[in-house]
């Protein structure tokens, strides 16, 4: 995008400035009127324009604070072009706890929406307009579903080659081939031609430190590669990028009580057991077995499940042992001590 004047919700902001705009957003049938707040950077020099948004789901907080922390952050003071950063797309979501719309559909099924739909469709086309349509670049930030985890994770279109080169950037060790879902953020910004990022991880309703210093850092380091910021000049951890081309849900075989044997970023081997499942005087019921080699990048964390339930989301990678030492490698250089990423 150029260096030209930029207008989010009727505000101004030119090249220098920064402002925090309310977008105001559809009321509901109690008339009350809420606002989506949106932050925006503009430096001095010409650059690309990157969106980093959060809470598309009401329940998934990690991103708010994500997004708190990259905007009080001494590494984007000198920015060339554009960050706009969203920390919170779904209002109504995150004030009810709720992954949802008050008219229950969810807002990344309803992109890029419809001006006079329904309510979901009329905030996704705000959003898209106002700000999806106006980058070049987005970074959407997620965690897992209620009661479930997601170690950190880029999903993206990586036969996208600049696509690619982002994910790398961003610099944690998995990296999934993802495919696009429809009327999701992902797939409406990639038709618009915006490159795009989701990064997973921590779960909903919870704050979780290595996922969020995790996202914090890898948001500057893809603003580095965009040019956007200077380059590091500190060494730069040697954290190594595998890419998935492959992933699948172990699911429970028997209701009952699971006690969990497998955790986040574990090196799983086929035949391993991940958990056992036992009825409520303790008894065993059954295992649930590993299928294939790979590593655990999502699990069910509450100790209750259904039979046919999603209990484990294994990432089928060529070296899987080097993924789950270089995720070791990053948890243990993001949380040496209790000091915010800067």
């Amino acid at each position: 995008m150029s260096q030209s004047e930029l207008i989010i919700g009727g505000v101004s902001v030119a090249p220098g400035e920064s402002a925090k705009i309310q977008l105001d957003m559809p009321p509901l049938y109690t008339a009350t009127h809420m606002s989506i707040p949106v932050y925006v950077k503009r430096g001095k020099r010409p650059g690309p324009t990157l969106f980093v948004s959060a809470a598309i789901h009401g329940d998934e907080l990690n991103g708010i604070e994500i997004v708190s922390r990259l905007i009080s952050s001494k590494s984007i003071e000198k920015l060339r072009g554009t960050l706009i950063a969203v920390p919170i797309v779904n209002v109504y979501g995150v004030l009810a706890q709720s992954r949802y719309l008050p008219d229950r559909r969810d807002l990344n099924r309803s992109f890029p929406g419809s001006k006079k739909g329904s309510l979901a469709s009329r905030l996704a086309h705000l959003f898209f307009n106002e700000i999806i349509s106006k980058c070049d670049y987005g970074i959407d930030l997620h965690t897992g579903a209620i009661h479930r985890s997601n170690l950190p994770q880029i999903r993206a279109n990586l036969d996208d080659l600049e696509v690619l080169e982002m994910a790398k950037a961003f610099g944690i060790p998995v990296l999934l081939n993802a495919d696009i879902r429809d009327g999701s953020l992902r797939q409406a910004a990639s038709d618009a031609g915006v490159k795009i990022l989701l990064y997973e991880a921590g779960q909903a309703l919870r704050y979780d430190e290595f996922s969020i210093r995790a996202g914090v850092r890898g948001v500057i380091n893809t603003m580095r590669h965009l040019g956007m910021l200077n380059k590091s000049r500190s060494k730069g951890h040697d954290i190594r990028r595998f890419i998935a081309r492959e992933s699948g849900w172990v699911r429970a075989s028997e209701s009952g009580f699971v006690n969990h044997l497998a955790q986040l970023g574990d090196h799983v081997y086929k035949g391993d057991i991940l958990a056992t499942i036992a009825d409520p005087f303790g008894d065993h019921r059954d295992n649930i077995v590993c299928p294939a080699e790979g590593v655990v990048i999502g699990k069910q964390n509450i100790p209750l499940t259904q039979e046919g339930e999603a209990i484990y989301h294994i990432a089928y990678f060529k070296r899987p042992s080097s993924v789950a030492e270089h995720v070791g490698i990053l948890q243990d250089h993001l949380l040496p001590d209790d000091q915010p990423v800067t």
